[in-house]
């Protein structure tokens, strides 16, 4: 009986084994001297990877590079931003900002969903302009 293998297509066409040991690496780099501790790190690779097996046996490094972006984004936004200028391949300036207003945005989006949860249902005007 064999083992399934996960595999990951990269952009350039090859194929690859997913490498769990890879996308560890690539995060804790990301999070150098930020608050993000080896479990933490563990999960994120837990994660990713059950998220890359529900989309079936061959995903693309795309969804894969996401789904790492993604789980950074929760765990520190400096250390996404970091992963982001590598993933994306940023250039420019302009490249970082673009992601801190996409990350901003999201941000503002949480924060604006936890005051929804913990409204009591009276009226506040809305949000301020």
């Amino acid at each position: 009986m064999s083992q399934t293998v996960l595999w990951v297509l990269k952009r350039s066409g090859h194929r690859e084994p997913f490498d769990r040991t890879k996308l560890i690496a690539g995060a804790r780099a990301a999070s150098k001297n930020r608050p993000v501790g080896p479990e933490q790190l563990e999960d994120l690779a837990a994660s990713v990877e059950r998220t890359a097996w529900s989309l079936g046996p061959e995903v693309q490094s795309e969804q894969v590079g996401l789904a790492v972006l993604e789980c950074l984004r929760q765990l520190d936004d400096v250390a996404a931003v970091r992963f982001a200028s590598v993933y994306k391949g940023f250039e420019e300036v302009d490249d970082f900002a673009r992601e801190l207003g996409l990350l901003n945005r999201e941000v503002a989006a949480g924060d604006a969903g936890a005051a929804d949860q913990g409204a009591s249902g009276g009226t506040s005007g809305g949000p301020e302009p």
